[in-house]
């Protein structure tokens, strides 16, 4: 059965809202028209297009094109002229991208990340400078260090007395000899010291065949294997406050770099000594290693849990800044 109730006078908007559980405001913003995007009809107290560009061209003259609108706005004001306010000064400038600075301005490039790979000795060496405290308050020495990324050997050091690009050359141009670098094998990098940057070094680079590269200013992170060598040498329990004369800097190094190269088990490289990577002795030492803990297991194999021990491997390859595509078992360095 259908029952139809007639309903002889209209129902006003207030008790069909409150049955549809909807506000009143919703019904009467629904029966304005929608605006078309892009299409709204500008206000009449707007500027007109040539009033517009009238005043983007007066904050363009040299007196203002380096004032803040409120500045251009009470200048014109002290001179007798009214344009528009200070707030439609900024809706200008906004629209027309130019709310910072309004005139041409030196940007400074963008620089890309190092990305170097070295997979083997001499591939790729690393040098930086760092400061030694002298007898007295303000007096240094001055440490070079050359440093093989992929084995961690210290290929060549120097301490001088100054930071020159004289010192740098001479002694990179030394290390080249005594390692036979060959043209075309290496590739240095550094950060953007002065000395790093220096013209005669450059050109010695290119005589001996050897690609350069250099850090990103101000990112220290883009010479790691440097500046973390340069920490474990200022961390060692025996390292002086201060040198009392540069011969005692060099024989307190003499002995620090023969125990960094020829001692220091290295947790990047295996825990090897960088001087086996470098002279590749490290898979005979390895494989030394492997029938250590091989007979450790045979003997008691309810002490290891998991699997066989094995010994720290020795990465395949070095990255500094290793790309994304790069394999994920190289080892990454940024």
């Amino acid at each position: 059965m259908q029952i139809v109730v007639e309903q002889s006078q209209p129902l006003g908007v207030a008790p069909v809202c409150a049955a549809l559980g909807i506000a009143r405001a919703s019904f009467y913003r629904w029966q304005r028209p929608h605006p078309v995007p892009g299409k709204t009809r500008p206000s009449p107290r707007a500027l007109r297009a040539s009033e517009r560009q009238t005043v983007l061209e007066v904050l363009h003259e040299p007196r203002f094109v380096d004032l803040a609108p409120a500045e251009v706005y009470a200048t014109l004001l002290d001179e007798g002229h009214y344009l528009c306010s200070e707030r439609t000064m900024y809706r200008l400038l906004a629209d027309n991208q130019e709310v910072r600075e309004r005139r041409n301005q030196l940007r400074h490039p963008a620089y890309a990340a190092p990305e170097l790979l070295a997979s083997r000795p001499n591939e790729v060496w690393s040098w930086d400078i760092t400061k030694l405290l002298g007898p007295v308050k303000w007096t240094y020495f001055y440490l070079y260090v050359i440093l093989d990324i992929f084995s961690r050997y210290v290929v060549g050091w120097m301490v001088a007395d100054r930071e020159s690009a004289a010192l740098a050359e001479r002694l990179i141009e030394e290390t080249c000899q005594r390692h036979r670098i060959l043209r075309g094998q290496l590739t240095i990098h550094a950060d953007r010291g002065s000395s790093m940057i220096a013209k005669p070094v450059a050109l010695l680079l290119s005589d001996l065949g050897v690609t350069k590269s250099h850090s990103r200013p101000q990112v220290s992170n883009d010479n790691p294997f440097s500046e973390a060598h340069f920490k474990t040498l200022k961390y060692r329990p025996d390292f002086p406050q201060r040198f009392g004369s540069i011969e005692d800097a060099r024989a307190f190094l003499v002995d620090f770099f023969d125990w960094y190269n020829t001692e220091h088990r290295h947790s990047g490289i295996g825990l090897l000594t960088p001087e086996m990577v470098h002279y590749d002795r490290a898979k005979s030492i390895l494989a030394a290693r492997q029938d250590v803990l091989q007979a450790a297991y045979e003997a008691h194999p309810e002490r290891f849990v998991c699997k066989p021990p094995q010994p720290p491997a020795l990465p395949e390859a070095v990255w500094i800044n290793r790309p994304k595509t790069a394999p994920a078992s190289e080892e990454v360095l940024h």
